[in-house]
């Protein structure tokens, strides 16, 4: 017996079984008199922990920091403390998934860009239908403002169609300075090069095996297989792009977003634009290694 309220129900236990008085009861138990005969008079926040309730039952992968940041949007401010006691007692805990093992090591940082559409990120994403077909996704982030620009779902996405959806993706949002890849065969084809020649714009691929080189989206393929992918079961492929387009307009527009204080991408992307930051100021991408040679060199914008 460790919290009051235990201590309190085993008092009243033992006067009911044994017919014993306050006094004896609660010599017995090891509690004081004043501890048993205080009542709470902590309000019980009924409409605050149903709202925290219905968040988490939509937001089955979010923690209690961004459903607080959830609950500040409509108006419900909680100290840190409170929020975290409402949610360890209504049972919120996000059950940690087992993943993969991950490669230990030096980490090099990579610069965040300045600005929008300077530097572009993207990478492949597969899944499975129910009937046990794969289907491939090709997502696109900017990684000033963690932007989810495109996500494209087929069951083949060859280098030919991957420019083909980047030249889409220009004409919407302008011309990046520079993507950047892992060595993937579609991105790595003719038609990518030959695209890159067209569009001048400059592309870097990261070295083999490096994945943590192209941090911004590994970050973002983690959070839409952990919140989108594995908590959906895919019929077809056009359920599939609708519910991914469905992910994407509230990962842009409503998903708070940790880095960038809380903000989302959506309105990162229009204060960046309003207010411009430096220019062309030199930004580190990746370390990359050279083939053959023991030393190590920094690619800059």
């Amino acid at each position: 017996m460790v919290t009051p309220a235990v201590r309190r129900s085993a008092v009243a236990h033992v006067r009911e079984l044994f017919g014993l008085s306050e006094r004896r009861a609660c010599c017995i138990v090891g509690i004081s008199r004043r501890v048993v005969r205080y009542r709470s008079c902590r309000p019980d926040d009924g409409a605050i922990r149903s709202r925290l309730r219905d968040l988490a039952a939509k937001r089955r992968r979010f923690g209690f920091r961004r459903l607080g940041l959830l609950l500040e949007r409509e108006g419900i401010m909680l100290s840190r403390n409170k929020l975290l006691r409402l949610y360890r007692e209504e049972k919120l805990a996000v059950r940690r998934r087992t993943g993969r093992k991950r490669a230990l090591g030096t980490r090099a940082p990579m610069a965040i860009p300045m600005g929008p559409n300077q530097r572009w990120s993207l990478d492949f994403v597969s899944d499975a239908f129910t009937d046990g077909r794969r289907f491939r996704i090709l997502a696109v982030v900017d990684d000033h403002t963690r932007e989810c620009l495109t996500l494209v779902a087929d069951t083949s996405l060859s280098g030919a169609r991957v420019a083909r959806e980047l030249d889409a993706l220009m004409a919407r949002q302008g011309r990046p300075m520079m993507m950047v890849s892992d060595n993937g065969t579609e991105l790595t084809s003719m038609a990518i090069l030959r695209w890159c020649q067209e569009s001048r714009v400059e592309w870097h691929y990261i070295a083999p095996g490096k994945p943590t080189q192209n941090a911004f989206i590994e970050s973002f393929n983690g959070r839409l297989r952990d919140e989108c992918l594995n908590e959906t079961l895919f019929t077809s492929l056009n359920h599939a792009r609708a519910v991914l387009a469905a992910w994407k307009e509230d990962y842009n527009h409503v998903r708070p977003h940790t880095s960038l204080g809380g903000a989302t991408p959506a309105e990162m992307a229009a204060r960046s634009r309003t207010q411009p930051g430096p220019g062309h100021a030199p930004a580190l991408v990746a370390i990359t290694a050279h083939f053959g040679h023991q030393h190590q060199t920094g690619l800059y914008l």
